[in-house]
């Protein structure tokens, strides 16, 4: 049955990973960089600065700070545990498959940290934002989705890596959001 589940993941990894072209590999390429995103960020804390009294948006920076470096920690922990090669690491599978990133990361890639933490911080940020920005979550899950292909795109994860780490970063983000919410009314932040 694991045997079938990893063909399959393997299947439609080189499927997706086959369909890019070397018009988008720079898009890809850019989507991928966390780097280019911290103005994005920059704006989802406006947007929660805007709504929340000052107290609870220095709680809620530390908070997201705790949930990315969860996040972080559990996906290495997963990834050192499993220890499953990343695609562009697999022999038979790296001499078919499209790589787009030169030096495709460290050996090991279950499950992928910007499916993990792109899940987590659209969870997060879209519940804290949803009473004045009611479509938002759509639009972070969107774009956590899209993050999570160019990690198949670009050859560094199968789906099966990116699936897990939605799942993770889901939960993470619903927890973090708990968590903050308990602070706010235990300790009245609004």
């Amino acid at each position: 049955m694991l045997e079938q589940l990893v063909q399959l993941d393997t299947e439609l990894f080189l499927y997706l990973n086959n369909l890019g072209t070397t018009t988008w590999d720079a898009f890809w390429m850019f989507y991928t960089t966390k780097f280019y995103w911290i103005p994005f960020y920059a704006v989802l804390l406006y947007l929660i600065f805007k709504q929340q009294s000052l107290k609870f948006f220095a709680v809620t920076i530390i908070i997201i700070v705790l949930m990315v470096t969860f996040t972080d920690q559990v996906t290495n922990l997963f990834k050192h545990g499993f220890e499953r090669f990343r695609p562009c690491h697999q022999e038979g599978v790296k001499d078919v498959m499209r790589i787009v990133k030169e030096g495709c990361g460290g050996r090991f890639g279950y499950f992928s940290g910007h499916a993990s933490n792109s899940m987590a911080v659209a969870v997060f940020a879209g519940l804290l934002l949803r009473h004045k920005y009611k479509n938002l979550i759509f639009f972070l899950l969107f774009w956590s989705a899209l993050m999570g292909y160019s990690r198949i795109y670009i050859g560094v994860h199968y789906p099966l890596d990116v699936l897990s780490g939605f799942i993770f970063g889901s939960l993470s983000g619903f927890m973090f959001y708990k968590i903050s919410q308990f602070i706010k009314h235990k300790y009245e932040l609004y």
